[in-house]
């Protein structure tokens, strides 16, 4: 499969399930995967994972990718959330035709962009994370996957492998 995804990662706390369970997947499936932050560099992740940033997403243009996820952890809601640029970022990726997805907190981040509205998605099963998607009219269910032709949201790592493989099933 010829396909690039770009993850978007926080500068610091990613979650590391969350990001190389399904890069792993995406990878043995021949998509090439690329690390994007709001730096470039080594970032250490919330059990002290390391990966390594190759670009800063608002540098790359979204179309260049088949698929553009945002990756949750506890630096996520600190970095991404509210975040202007990754939200204008990831509605032009969507106006494009780029598949947009999202995993835990990294659903928030796809939700506030409005993409969401008036459908289905799920994140991380808390208080806070729940609360953000129905602010933004989105309805929160219980699923690890909930994937729409054009948007995919993960509840986070328990559905981290379920999350790679709806990318790849909706890159084919």
């Amino acid at each position: 499969m010829n396909k690039k995804v770009l993850f978007i990662i926080p500068p610091e706390r990613f979650n590391e399930d969350e990001c190389f369970h399904p890069q792993e997947i995406l990878e043995q499936a021949g998509v090439e995967v690329t690390i994007a932050s709001t730096v470039v560099g080594e970032i250490t992740g919330d059990y002290e994972g390391k990966v390594n940033a190759e670009v800063i997403f608002s540098d790359v243009a979204a179309n260049q990718y088949d698929a553009v996820a945002v990756i949750g952890g506890s630096g996520t809601i600190d970095h991404l959330w509210g975040n202007e640029t990754l939200l204008a970022f990831l509605k032009q990726a969507h106006e494009q035709q780029v598949l947009v997805a999202g995993i835990c907190a990294g659903s928030v981040s796809i939700a506030e962009t409005g993409l969401l509205a008036g459908r289905a998605a799920t994140c991380y099963p808390v208080d806070v994370m729940i609360n953000a998607l129905k602010n933004n009219n989105v309805e929160y269910v219980s699923e690890h996957v909930v994937a729409h032709n054009d948007i995919i949201t993960s509840d986070g790592p328990d559905g981290a492998k379920a999350f790679g493989h709806s990318l790849v099933e909706a890159l084919r």
